[in-house]
């Protein structure tokens, strides 16, 4: 067992992260990047990028390694606990596996491989919020054309596709009155909304689509006819076009039926994401194949509605296979990773610096 790395992981978690609030554990990163030799420094956005030289390998083009410093709520106060070869929180938060345990796996995988690359090293911020982080890199700073981020949960997957995503804000206004004394002067904006909320089509649509209104607020007072509601809402699709006509569909449905009630509606639509897909026989699905192979694991390709840094590194021309860490029932407080997964996570990693540092 790789007593270092796991310690280093529980280490890690300890340190308070949630989105907006990585600071801290980003300049921890930072001096232990540098104490392995490389060159690190923020950008503008305060993302981490960090370059490393070759170690054994005549290779000069560098490949990329990426994970995300920051964690979901309850995040604060983390006690990681070990026990029969699984890690836990106490019971109150989330572990932060995702995606400190990829950042742990990676740490060690530099510090022991024998061989590997030139290796550029990104670490992004809030990217549970939204990729806020990796769409506001600094690419000047990064000449690799090739990568894998550590981020995906299942060691046995190839994560080669993400979602088209849209964002999707609503603020129905109504008209306050006395709930009690004189409702009918008032417009309800909380059932505005719900009318429009009750006509979307929800859930999995189909196999590459899915809808949801996640949050939705209203109203100051119990006895009062709320003048004012907000919901947001999403959609996403493995098809561009497919959610770019579901968002739009949403947004006239929310519409006709806000407006048919009386209300008035503002409706925000943001594509924060674009549908992305690497070939099965790119160069970093068959490595990222082969590494998994010397770690026992047969692993196959897939497609995913969740979205991850790699769809926008992958917009941004650089080749990005999502790889597993090991991580379980992430942003939930039953999250957990096996010790024997992140052992297994760390073979994988050492053999693609190995594979690529070889020129393969």
């Amino acid at each position: 067992m790789s007593q270092r790395m796991i310690e280093q992981f529980m280490e890690m978690v300890t340190i308070d992260s949630e989105s907006g609030n990585e600071a801290r554990f980003i300049g921890y990163l930072k001096g232990q990047l540098e104490h392995l030799g490389a060159e690190a420094q923020t950008d503008a956005y305060g993302n981490l990028i960090a370059k490393l030289p070759a170690k054994n390998s005549s290779v000069t083009e560098p490949i990329l390694l990426s994970c995300h410093a920051d964690t979901v709520r309850p995040g604060v106060g983390i006690e990681p606990v070990l026990a029969d070869g699984v890690i836990r929180s106490k019971g109150d938060t989330i572990l932060g596996a995702d995606d400190k345990a990829g950042i742990a796996e990676m740490l060690e995988a530099l510090r022991t491989a024998e061989i590997r690359p030139p290796v550029e090293v990104a670490i992004s911020r809030q990217e549970e919020v939204g990729l806020f982080g990796v769409k506001n890199l600094d690419y000047s700073m990064i000449s690799a054309t090739k990568g894998f981020l550590l981020d995906n949960d299942t060691l046995d997957t190839i994560v080669i596709g993400g979602p088209s995503y849209f964002a999707i804000d609503v603020k129905v206004g109504g008209r306050a009155a006395h709930a009690g004394m004189e409702p009918e002067k008032g417009i309800n904006a909380v059932q505005a909304a719900a009318k429009a909320v009750a006509a979307l089509h929800l859930g999995r649509l189909d196999h590459e689509t899915t809808a949801n209104v996640g949050v939705i607020t209203g109203g100051i007072i119990r006895n009062g006819v709320p003048a004012e509601c907000t919901f947001l809402a999403e959609c996403r699709s493995l098809d561009h076009d497919k959610a770019q006509r579901l968002a739009d569909e949403m947004a006239s449905t929310i519409r006709k039926e806000v407006e048919g009630f009386g209300a008035t509606v503002e409706i925000g639509v943001d594509n924060l994401c674009k549908a992305v897909d690497i070939p099965e026989d790119s160069p970093t699905v068959v490595i990222a194949k082969r590494a998994l192979a010397t770690a026992g694991v047969d692993a196959t390709t897939t497609f995913i509605t969740g979205f991850t840094d790699a769809s926008i590194y992958n917009n941004m021309g650089i080749e990005m296979a999502v790889v597993g860490i090991g991580a379980r029932e992430e942003h939930a407080t039953t999250e957990h990773i096996l010790v024997e997964d992140m052992e297994k996570a760390l073979v994988m990693v050492k053999e693609i610096l190995r594979l690529v540092g070889e020129g393969e």
